[in-house]
């Protein structure tokens, strides 16, 4: 294979996969509104030349390079957050600019960039006949992810019966090669109370004091330590041996477990009543070795729950909401820890390819390399589709995308060109440097799985 023709076409469709990101950012994308994204993806897969590109019932644009049985995936989901306050930003979101190094605008390292890598890498092999025979090439436009990680690929998998070699994860990695991410929970927390009128307040039984006990344990859980004497240990307990026995290195590696309170409701007559209910949601995200189940048990042993046990309800969300195309599929709202084995054939791919073709050190434009000082291959700190794709599948996922991590969901988010060609390029390489008789029966270091309810 010929590495530096690879880079040279990368580079020669710079102009183009920046025009293509920049028409992405301009069309508003939030989760359930990608339809505008999904048809411009379809038209530049088509326009390439890609064998065939659909829509899947979901939403999902599904690209396909080559003939073979056997799949090669890179995924990216195309929707987008909102872009917060206005005032935060410094030009239009959705216009944004484009310089000689970046291109500005929301969505350009979350994630949209990783697509547009992703089509022009196939477009590449294609051009340079290095699809690998008995290999088609799949590129997955995804929705819904920032909504729900991973159920794109509950639909994928389940119900488009598309079950990957392994998958590309394309979310950004500040120039990295990621092997896994700490999984996630979405938990509320429910408490009754009893209202009465404002001016006897002792007549009412008040949730939101309830409330306000039980959220001082739970910050208790995520900021105390572990020690002997500590009433409620902290989630830095799963990096200690003592804590942790069978999981605590591989807790070391993708960082402790969190718990934040993100949403408080209530219920209440009126301003000049007593509160009769208080409901949180709280985003747990989890390392190796914990799991659905002993953190919702986390919650429920906490002092000031078994205080008001009567009163409160502890509980997982779930998820409904409806994709742009309509289809509601639903899931829980949990999403589970994974991590792969370091030397696995799919993850050797992809460090043989960034090897090959730009060495052993991440790269980066010289703005973006303070946060690029750390191994190749690495681990994200936030979640991704992988959730589903190898924590509830085991279907061998790595990420290697353009972007930045800090980029994602902070206003005047921007890309850098140079990313999307290396990432090109290295997406090109990869299927042909791809060692099967290196796979090995089972490449996960650590899974959390799935749950004991009923969700595919």
């Amino acid at each position: 294979m010929n590495f530096e023709q690879i880079k040279v076409a990368a580079e020669g469709y710079k102009a183009d996969m920046s025009k293509f990101l920049r028409d992405l950012i301009a069309i508003p994308s939030e989760s359930c509104e990608e339809e505008g994204v999904i048809r411009r993806t379809i038209a530049e897969m088509e326009k390439l030349g890609f064998d065939k590109a659909e829509i899947d019932p979901e939403g999902n644009a599904l690209g396909w390079m080559g003939t073979g049985d056997k799949i090669i995936a890179f995924d990216g989901h195309i929707d987008t957050v909102g872009i917060g306050n206005i005032n935060n930003w410094e030009h239009d979101p959705y216009k944004g600019y484009e310089t000689d190094e970046v291109i500005y605008g929301r969505g350009g390292s979350d994630q949209e960039g990783g697509i547009v890598s992703a089509v022009y890498g196939a477009k590449i092999m294609k051009d340079l006949k290095i699809i690998p025979e008995g290999y088609k090439i799949l590129v997955t436009a995804t929705v819904q992810e920032e909504d729900c990680d991973g159920l794109c690929w509950q639909y994928i998998h389940n119900e488009d019966g598309i079950t990957p070699e392994f998958v590309v994860s394309t979310e950004p990695t500040d120039g990295g090669i990621y092997r896994g991410h700490r999984g996630r929970m979405e938990i509320r927390v429910d408490v009754k109370g009893i209202s009465c009128h404002g001016s006897a307040p002792e007549r009412g039984d008040n949730a939101v004091y309830k409330m306000a006990d039980i959220l001082q344990d739970i910050r208790a859980l995520n900021e105390n330590d572990a020690e002997q004497g500590t009433e409620i240990k902290g989630l830095v307990k799963m990096l200690d041996p003592k804590h942790n026995p069978d999981h605590y290195e591989d807790a070391n590696f993708l960082g402790r477990g969190t718990i934040t309170t993100s949403e408080i409701f209530y219920t209440s007559p009126s301003r000049c009543a007593v509160a009769d209910s208080c409901s949180v949601s709280l985003d747990r995200r989890m390392t190796a070795g914990e799991t659905w189940d002993s953190c919702l048990k986390e919650i429920e042993d906490l002092p000031a729950v078994k205080k008001y046990a009567k009163d409160v309800k502890v509980s997982m969300y779930m998820y409904d909401r409806p994709a742009w195309t309509g289809l509601k599929y639903e899931t829980e709202c949990y999403f589970p820890t994974w991590i792969n084995k370091e030397n696995s054939a799919h993850v050797q791919a992809v460090a043989d390819a960034h090897k090959a073709l730009y060495g052993e050190k991440r790269l980066g434009n010289e703005g973006a390399m303070h946060l690029r000082h750390r191994p190749l291959i690495d681990k994200w700190t936030f979640s991704t589709n992988g959730v589903a794709i190898q924590g509830r599948y085991g279907i061998p996922c790595v990420g290697f995308g353009p972007g930045a991590e800090s980029q994602a969901h902070a206003p005047n988010e921007v890309t850098w060109k140079e990313d999307l060609v290396r990432c090109a390029a290295v997406y090109a390489a990869i299927p042909a440097l791809y060692k099967e008789e290196n796979k090995t029966d089972d490449v996960t270091q650590f899974r959390a799985g799935k749950t004991n309810n009923n969700i595919k």
